[in-house]
C-alpha cells in the first residue's frame, strides 16, 4: 500500500499536471550565436545586449517604445478587395491571408497610429515584417495613404518605420501601384511643410525602397539592416563578382550618402523627437535628452540648408534671423 501512495499515486499525478514548456524561452542571436532570455530581450527592445544585433521587434511593441507613456490610438484604415486576381500558387492568397493575420493579430502589413512624441503629435506607420514579409499590397499602400492625409488634415509630422520585402506579387500590378500612389502622398505632405522622417529597418528592399521608403526629409537606418532594390546574391549572379563585405547594409549606405543617419534603437525615440523639433522650429525641448545635454548652444544651431538659402539671398537681415530662431536640439 505505502509503494502505491509513495510512488504510483505521485507520478500520476505529475503526468496529469505536467506543464507544457514553452519552446521559445530563449532565443539565438543570428550574429554569434548567443543564447538569451526572450524576457531580457523583450526589455531591450529586442536588441541583444552584447552583440548589439537588432532583432524584428512588432509593430505594437515598436509603438508602445515610441510614444509617450506607451499611449497611442490606432487609426481607422480603409478596407480593400481581398483577393482581387483570385491568384494561388501552392496555396491560395486567401488561405496566406488567414495565415497572417492568425500569426500577427494584423489585418495586413502596416499598423498606423497617433500619439504624442515628447508632447508632439504624431503620425507613425510601422511595418509588420512577420505579415507576408511586410509585402505592399493594396491594404498597406491605402494604409500608408491614409496616414499620410491624416497627418497634412490634422498638421502633424509623419514618421514610418519600413521592414518589407517588396512589392506582393499575389497582387501583380495592383501592388506596383501602390508606388505611385504613396509617392504622392508624401509629395502632399511635403507640400504642407510637415516633416517626413523614415527608419530604414532590416530587411527593406524592392518597390518598397523604390517608393516612400527613400523620400524621407530624413532617412535613418538601424544598424545591420538590409537596405536595397535587389539583393546581394541576385546583384552577385548577375555580375559575376564578389561584392564588398557589408554591401548594402545600413553603414555601407552611410558611408556612401544614401542614408543621413544610423541610429541605434533606443536613441530613435530621442533622435527622431529632436528632429522634429528642428524641423517644425519648434522651441528647446527640454525633456528631449539632447536638448537637456546641449543648452543654449543647440538653441541657436542653423541647419545647413537655411544657412544656404540666407547666403543665396545676401541679406544680413536673414542671416539674423536665422541666428536667432529657436530650434530643438539634436540628439547625437
Amino acid at each position: 500500500m505505502n509503494w502505491i501512495d509513495n510512488v504510483v499515486r505521485p507520478k500520476i499525478r505529475s503526468f496529469l499536471n505536467r506543464r507544457e514548456v514553452e519552446d521559445n524561452l530563449w532565443v539565438k542571436c543570428p550574429e554569434t550565436g548567443e543564447m538569451v532570455f526572450h524576457r531580457d530581450l523583450e526589455a531591450n527592445q529586442w536588441v541583444v545586449p552584447n552583440s548589439g544585433y537588432h532583432m524584428k521587434i512588432k509593430p505594437t511593441d515598436r509603438l508602445a517604445h515610441f510614444f509617450d507613456d506607451g499611449e497611442y490610438s490606432k487609426i481607422d484604415l480603409p478596407g480593400v478587395v481581398q483577393d482581387p486576381l483570385k491568384f494561388r500558387d501552392s496555396k491560395r492568397y486567401t488561405d496566406r491571408l488567414k495565415e497572417a493575420r492568425t500569426k500577427t493579430g494584423t489585418e495586413d502589413a502596416l499598423v498606423v497610429a497617433v500619439g504624442k512624441l515628447y508632447g508632439q503629435d504624431t503620425v507613425v506607420a510601422v511595418q509588420d515584417g512577420d505579415f507576408m514579409l511586410g509585402s505592399l499590397g493594396m491594404a498597406a499602400g491605402s494604409a500608408i495613404v491614409t496616414g499620410l492625409e491624416t497627418a497634412v488634415e490634422r498638421g502633424l509630422p509623419f514618421v514610418i518605420f519600413t521592414a518589407s520585402g517588396g512589392a506582393r506579387m499575389q497582387e501583380g500590378i495592383l501592388s506596383l501601384m501602390q508606388m505611385p500612389r504613396t509617392t504622392v502622398a508624401v509629395q502632399r505632405l511635403r507640400e504642407a511643410g510637415l516633416p517626413y522622417i523614415v527608419v530604414l529597418t532590416n530587411p527593406t528592399t524592392g518597390g518598397v525602397t523604390a517608393s516612400y521608403a527613400m523620400l524621407g526629409d530624413v532617412q535613418i537606418a538601424e544598424p545591420g539592416a538590409l537596405i536595397c532594390f535587389a539583393g546581394p546574391r541576385v546583384i552577385e549572379q548577375t555580375i559575376r563578382e564578389k561584392l564588398p563585405k557589408g554591401f548594402q547594409r545600413s553603414e555601407y549606405l552611410y558611408e556612401h550618402g544614401m542614408v543621413d543617419m544610423v541610429v541605434h534603437r533606443h536613441n530613435l525615440r530621442s533622435t527622431i523627437g529632436s528632429l522634429i523639433g528642428m524641423l517644425t522650429r519648434a522651441p528647446v525641448n527640454e525633456a528631449i535628452p539632447a536638448a537637456r545635454s546641449s543648452g543654449a548652444a543647440i538653441a541657436a544651431a542653423v541647419s545647413m540648408r537655411d544657412a544656404a538659402v540666407a547666403a543665396e539671398a545676401g541679406g544680413e537681415d536673414e542671416m539674423e534671423l536665422l541666428a536667432t530662431t529657436p530650434v530643438a536640439g539634436h540628439a547625437e
